[in-house]
């Protein structure tokens, strides 16, 4: 008896699976639409019915967002990312910030024990963005590039979970960011937090760099109790 027909999964689920490899690729980028219905049932020889089971799918964990009369969304990277940006919503900032803390501190820690030199040099690039970005007031690039600097460390850990657990943050991230951005005072190209992490990570110097995300984030705790 032959059992190669019933070890293939449903349709749907194959479909599921190639959208969500789109997705977690960067194919399709993240708070960008998604090519058309039309564009997707010829691409993958399937019926408009099992398209829109596998979109639903993906809706429901979190990774699209279907919004009527506008088109399907990337709204996160993975099924964890989808979820914890849904999870946000029922927690306060201070919360969300205490959380991060662990993160941000195993993140830092195993970055300066694991970054490669690509990685370092990513860093100090979008640092460079960063600051190019404050200086000409174009906020919106500079919130996305402190955003992927922090994002590089979680990445340089070498600990993919935690660089996926990281990402989830992010709407959160830059929505606090450019509200800060807009208080009267604030400096956009602070040394601590970000060159002297770097310098840390660069240095193999697990301990500053623990220290480092610390200050950075006792900071932040100080600006939400405002």
């Amino acid at each position: 008896m032959s059992l190669t027909a019933s070890h293939r999964p449903p349709l749907v689920e194959e479909v599921t699976a190639k959208l969500r490899a789109l997705i977690h690729s960067g194919e399709w980028p993240l708070q960008q639409r998604i090519p058309a219905e039309p564009e997707l049932m010829a691409a993958l020889g399937i019926s408009r019915g099992t398209l829109r089971e596998a979109i639903k799918a993906l809706a429901h964990s979190g990774m699209l967002d279907v919004r009527r009369g506008d088109g399907t969304y990337v709204r996160a990277t993975s099924e964890i990312s989808g979820a914890a940006q849904r999870m946000y919503q029922d927690h306060s900032g201070e919360h969300i910030l205490e959380v991060r803390v662990g993160l941000d501190t195993q993140a830092a820690r195993l970055a300066a024990r694991h970054a490669t030199a690509g990685d370092i040099a990513a860093m100090h690039e979008l640092l460079a963005a960063r600051r190019v970005a404050w200086l000409a007031e174009d906020f919106s690039t500079w919130a996305s590039a402190d955003w992927d600097f922090h994002l590089m460390v979680a990445k340089a850990s070498a600990n993919p979970l935690l660089h996926e657990l990281y990402v989830s943050f992010g709407v959160v991230f830059s929505a606090d960011l450019l509200r800060q951005q807009r208080r009267k005072g604030f400096d956009g190209l602070p040394h601590e937090g970000h060159g002297e992490l770097l310098e840390a990570i660069s240095a193999r110097d697990e301990a500053a760099a623990v220290e480092s995300v610390t200050r950075n984030l006792n900071s932040c705790a100080e600006w939400l109790r405002e």
